[in-house]
Formats: structure tokens, sequence, C-alpha cells
């Protein structure tokens, strides 16, 4: 019997192209605000629910009797929210809601007894560093490093990742722990160096390093939902992984994945894009 793991966004980018993957290996129930993909085609099975609602009573007992749950929900933030000031406070307030719902999805999963929740975060919640890695004053980052960003959308991703760790202590809830993974995607798509003009060598970078395979994003999903045992050097359930693939020019360190729960990325974005490659350096 395949374990069974809901997956919240489950109408969402991020899902979109690991779903086939996932439902290969569990047994999933979806969980998004519509029930429709971005270009407007439905996804069977979507169970259309709020989880900004902070009556979990609306949502909880779906989640009971699943071994994981998956949380990729998100409220998008003005014109992508991630730099600049011209969306204001509302780009706060609605990442705000984004830290409020992974709450109530941790809560709940306590609430059900849901033993592990895999969160969707993001590179973007350690992206002070990047300018510091092309200028050469920082070699890479670490999920050990202290997680820095200067906009909203990262300072959301930091916001998950501790309120992740407080859920794994288990101290606001009784001692009940709820493992938690922590998953800093990288950059999920193969068009990033389309638009990238020849001679454009730092822009090349940092796709070429944040790059993750749809294979190696499922495995990842996959191994973070299913490895026994995830507990820390300080005996907390408690990981924060990079999702990147096998990259020769990635500058986020995997060791850790490696490590604790066997992931091992098949791709290398240098092979997967050499014409794009071949173009951009021809203008350097």
């Amino acid at each position: 019997m395949k374990p069974r793991v809901v997956v919240t966004g489950a109408c969402g980018r991020i899902i979109e192209r690991v779903l086939p993957g996932l439902a290969a290996e569990f047994d999933l129930t979806l969980v998004d605000i519509r029930d429709t993909d971005f270009n407007g085609n439905p996804v069977e099975g979507v169970h259309k629910i709020d989880l900004l609602d902070n009556d979990r009573t609306a949502y909880r007992d779906l989640f009971r009797g699943h071994e994981a749950v998956i949380h990729s929900g998100f409220v998008r933030s003005p014109k992508g929210g991630r730099a600049g000031t011209d969306a204001g406070s509302e780009t706060f307030w609605n990442e705000y809601d984004n830290v409020r719902m992974a709450y109530n999805v941790m809560q709940a999963c306590v609430e059900a007894s849901v033993p592990r929740a895999v969160i969707v975060s993001s590179n973007h919640a350690a992206d002070f560093y990047e300018p510091l890695i092309h200028s050469n004053d920082v070699l890479g980052v670490t999920p050990e490093m202290a997680p820095y960003s200067d906009n909203y959308y990262g300072w959301a991703k930091i916001s998950y990742e501790a309120l992740g760790f407080l859920f794994a202590t288990g101290r606001q809830n009784d001692g009940v722990r709820l493992e938690n993974v922590q998953l800093r995607i990288g950059a999920p798509r193969d068009t990033d160096l389309d638009d990238i003009a020849p001679g454009e060598i730092t822009r090349m970078r940092r796709a070429l390093g944040a790059y993750i395979s749809t294979r190696d994003e499922v495995q990842l999903f996959v191994k973070s939902v299913a490895a026994r045992d995830i507990t820390n050097e300080h005996g907390i359930p408690f990981q924060v992984f990079y999702g990147i693939s096998a990259n020769s020019t990635r500058f986020w360190d995997i060791s850790n994945a490696k490590r604790v729960i066997g992931y091992e990325p098949q791709d290398d974005a240098v092979v997967v894009f050499r014409d794009q490659i071949a173009r951009i350096t021809a203008g350097a």
C-alpha cells in the first residue's frame, strides 16, 4: 500500500511538474483554493480549501490518516514581491498570509496526528549571499549558514523555517513533535536560460547553479517524505535541504541532503543546457 500524503498548492507551478512522479509513489490527497491549473485546465480530485481559515476544523479531518503533508500552498504577491518598493506594504501582508498558512498547515498536522511536514521553502531564504558569491567574497551557501534575505519573499521563507524548527521541538504542542523538512527549491524550470543574452555570464551562472530537473525534484520530495530518520545533531527531527540538481556550477550545498536522506541527483545543468551555454558564452 502506498503511503498517504496530502499535497497543498496542488494546482500551483511547483507541484504541476512533479505531480505525476509523486502520484507514482504516494496515495495523494490534493488541496488548493482552486481546482484549475495556471492555464485554466481542471486538476482532477482537488479538495477546494482555504488554508488561511484559522478555523482548522474546516480541513483538519482531511489530514487524518496521512503519513505526511507536502505544503506548497502560496499566496502570490503583487509583481512577484521579491525586490523593490513599488508593491509597498501589500507585499508584506501577502507574505504574512503565507506565513500564517504555513502555521495553519503545521498545526493541523499536529492536531490530525500527521507525523511529518515537508515544506516548500526557497533558495531566497538566503538570497542576501548571492551578490557576495558573484563578487567572489563568499564561495557558497550551506543550510547551516544564517538565513538572510533583503526582501519580503525571502523573509517569509525564513519564517517558514523558524516555524518548522519550533514545531519539530514539540515545545508548543505538549511535547508532540512534527517532523519537519524545509526544501529550499532552486530553479524548477527549463526556460531560465532562454532570455539570457550572449555575454551575460553572471545571469547564466546563476541559472545553471540553481537548476533542478523534474526527476531530481521528484526524488527530493519522495525521499524527504520517506526517510525514516531526519533527526539533526541535536536530536530534533528538522532538516533544511537545498533543492538543486547535480550542477557542476552550483554554489548551494546539497551534501546534507545526500547524507541524511540519500538524495542522489541525476542531472547537471551544464549538460542539459549545453546548447544555450554555447550561445551565451560566444558573446563573452
